[in-house]
């Protein structure tokens, strides 16, 4: 079977679609909370890696340490993020999910789990498991995204 290259970029735009609905549900999930789709996912970030630093962050998001900077103003002027210095050097931060932006995202995991079962529900488990592999090659052979 020969694909054309329509077929091809038409299983592309399917793969796009995809991640659409997965970023859908999580903005959805996260609309109801007051807080940006980006926002969320940083914060979980910090639960899961307590004194992160911003390279770090911006490494995680995919993005510049610019747009970090300011999502964590927002984030930290509204008591969901403190940054401290540590070490004696006040150029290097550490920051942290506050007690509040942990309880606010509670949930998201699971949430996110749900949305990506229903996306894969059409899927018996022998075509997940064919999905994963065909993905894992296709990235293999992909540049590591950065946040550069």
């Amino acid at each position: 079977m020969v694909l054309s290259q329509s077929t091809l970029t038409d299983s592309l735009e399917l793969m796009r679609w995809i991640g659409w609905a997965q970023r859908k549900a999580g903005e959805d999930w996260t609309r109801a909370r007051e807080i940006s789709f980006e926002q969320s996912f940083v914060l979980a970030y910090l639960v899961r890696n307590p004194g992160a630093i911003q390279r770090d962050i911006a490494q995680t998001t995919r993005t510049s340490a610019a747009n970090v900077s300011s999502l964590l103003q927002g984030l930290e002027r509204n008591g969901l993020v403190e940054r401290r210095t540590e070490g004696g050097n006040g150029r290097s931060k550490r920051v942290y999910a506050t007690p509040v932006a942990a309880q606010l995202i509670t949930g998201l995991d699971a949430a996110m789990a749900a949305a990506d079962e229903a996306i894969l529900a059409p899927l018996n488990q022998a075509e997940r498991a064919l999905l994963h592999t065909l993905l894992t090659k296709i990235t293999a052979e992909l540049p590591h995204p950065t946040g550069s």
